[in-house]
This record gives C-alpha cells, structure tokens and sequence, in this order.
C-alpha cells in the first residue's frame, strides 16, 4: 500500500493508503475494467502534462464518501522523498488483484508517461486479442524485441491461465463435494423411498378394513398421501435448517455463489418430496387393489 495525503481536510481516523499501479493508455481496455465515471488516460496524459489519476470505486467510497471524487486532487510521495500533486480524472470498476475471496483493495493507476520517481515500475505487458492468445506469445517476443533485444520476456500466461491456477485448488474441492452430495443425494432418496414404502405397508391391514367398510380407492390414496406428505413436510422443514447452519462452513470455497442459494434449496427439497410421495402413493396404490379378505387373513 502506498500513502497519499488528499488535498483537503483531512480525517484522522483514516490511514490514507491505496495500491499503486503505473499503467498506459488502453490498458483498461485490455483488461476490461469497466468505467463508471470521467475518462481513461490517452495521449493528452504525456510527461509535460498536469499530473493525472484514476482511482477505483472502492477508494472513492472510502475516502470521498460524501462528495464525488472526481476532480479531487492528491499529493502522493515519489521516490526520494518529494511529492506531486494528482487530480482524479476517472474512477474505474473494482478489480480483484489480492484474490477472489478476497475483497477489492483501494487502488489508484497513474500513467505511464508520468511515471518518473514513481517506485512502482510497470513490469507487465498485457496483450487483448480476438483469437488464441496462446498462439501470438511468438509474435509478441518478437515485437518486444525489436525494441530492446535485451529485454526478458517471461511467464507468457494467458487470463484463462490466471483464473485457472486462481481457482484450482477450489475446483478440485468443489468437485469432490459435489460428488460427495450426489451420493449423499442419492441414498436419501432411497432412504426415504425405503422407509416411506414400509410404513405404507404396515397400513396394509387397516386399508383392508377400509375397503371392506367401502371406502373408494381415492379415499385411500388421499388418507396415505396426507400422512406422507406430513411427515414429509416436518422432515424436509427439519433438513433445511440443518442445511442452512452447515452451509455456513463451505462460505470459504465458494465465489459468486450465496452458500444460502434458494434455487438449490427449493430443488432439493422438490426431488425428496417427490421421491417420498412417490414412495407413499406407489404401495397405497397396490394396498387399495388388494382384495379385502386377503388384507384380512390374519387378523
């Protein structure tokens, strides 16, 4: 983090400090940061030029809360000790660089032709094509080259390669869990299917008095279906509350996904309520076929 003073009033229970990045015209553009106010840096930001900056959105809601940060200016220490005063002519959309569980850092960009007595060299070529990036890593040695043949070119990765190594290990987990909660999905419904059908069964008695006493066969589907979903209702009310403390644990190995996401907690609790209404209907249908003085014979 480097330290910035603004040319304002300044508050004391703020500790100015912001990460610093030395960039050149179109690299916003490359990267695809999004601009929500002001402009990008162009030509018109040369070495004889007054002192540019573009901060990101969080710095500006930090440190200019109440008023627009566009315009304001700040004094920010070179290399040696002096300082320059930057005006903020644009503020860009937040960019994760700490990580993706990470949350934004307050960051301001300072162009490249202003760069002079700025610590922060830029080190990074980044290159925006239309094709395979992999496939131009040649031509961009090349291009490198023919301006200093002594400049080292290396760790040529391309953004889908970044995001990959960013999200690896947090694949592999997610994998495993989601494999682990198919199976988990799986003996529970036959679990349910199973313990379902043989309380159905148990009933197979009563519902022989029933028919002998002349109850239609939709009375019977009716009655065992209501005690199903019954219980059925109680136990998926009792497993979304589980679920909904034990997600707590997995908030570390998910991005972009709520651990309390309600299109997957209404789907499961559809698929168990099914396979336990199927579990009722399917026996008490049998049940209500079955002659009356067979369901009796051992009474």
């Amino acid at each position: 983090m480097a330290g910035f003073q603004p040319d304002e009033v300044v508050r004391p229970d703020l500790q100015y400090g912001a990460l610093d990045r030395v960039v050149s015209p179109g690299y916003f553009e490359a990267m695809r940061i999004r601009l929500l106010h002001g402009r990008l840096f162009d030509e018109r930001d040369g070495p004889d030029a007054p002192s540019v900056a573009i901060i990101n959105e969080t710095m500006a809601r930090k440190f200019w809360p109440k008023d627009d940060a566009l315009g304001k200016r700040f004094r920010f220490t070179l290399v040696g000790g002096s300082f320059r005063l930057f005006q903020i002519v644009g503020i860009v959309d937040d960019v994760k660089e700490m990580g993706l569980d990470e949350p934004p850092k307050e960051e301001m960009y300072f162009p490249y032709w202003q760069a002079q007595g700025n610590y922060m060299v830029p080190s990074t070529l980044v290159v925006y094509t239309k094709g395979d990036p992999a496939s131009l890593a040649g031509a961009v040695r090349a291009a490198v080259w023919s301006v200093d043949a002594d400049q080292p070119v290396s760790k040529v990765v391309t953004m889908e390669g970044v995001l990959d190594r960013e999200v690896g290990q947090r694949g592999v987990q997610a994998m495993l869990l989601g494999g682990l909660a198919a199976l988990a999905m799986t003996l529970a419904c036959v679990g349910i299917y199973g313990v379902m059908a043989y309380l159905v069964t148990q009933q197979n008695h009563e519902i022989g008095i029933r028919v002998a006493l002349g109850a239609h066969s939709r009375n019977i589907l009716g009655l065992v279906l209501a005690r199903g979903a019954k219980l059925t209702a109680t136990g998926v009310g009792v497993g979304t509350v589980a679920a909904f403390l034990v997600t707590r644990l997995m908030r570390s190995l998910l991005f972009g996904v709520s651990p309390f996401d309600p299109l997957t907690f209404t789907t499961v609790a559809l698929v168990l309520t099914c396979v336990a209404l199927a579990a009722c209907y399917i026996p008490a249908r049998r049940a209500s076929r079955v002659d009356p003085i067979v369901a009796l014979r051992f009474e």
